[in-house]
């Protein structure tokens, strides 16, 4: 059995990440939300999609900003 990758939350308690990495990486997906895979940081990527998918408030910042964007 293979482990498991660390989150990205894991990464930033480690502080393997720090919080501008992070939020480049959130901003990059705000801006294409089919962006895939991003190097979040030396020796480390994230599959910024499948991050998304598999947590459930991240789902739903990204139909806000598209429906928030629609009533301006």
């Amino acid at each position: 059995m293979s482990e498991s990758s660390p989150t990205v939350g894991e990464l930033f308690k480690a502080k393997a990440v720090t919080d501008e990495q992070v939020s480049a990486a959130v901003e990059m997906y705000l801006s294409d939300l089919e962006a895939g895979i991003f190097p979040i940081a030396a020796g480390y990527v994230v599959d910024v999609d499948a991050a998304v998918v598999r947590h459930l408030w991240a789902r739903a910042v990204p139909a806000y900003v598209a429906t928030a964007k629609s009533l301006s």
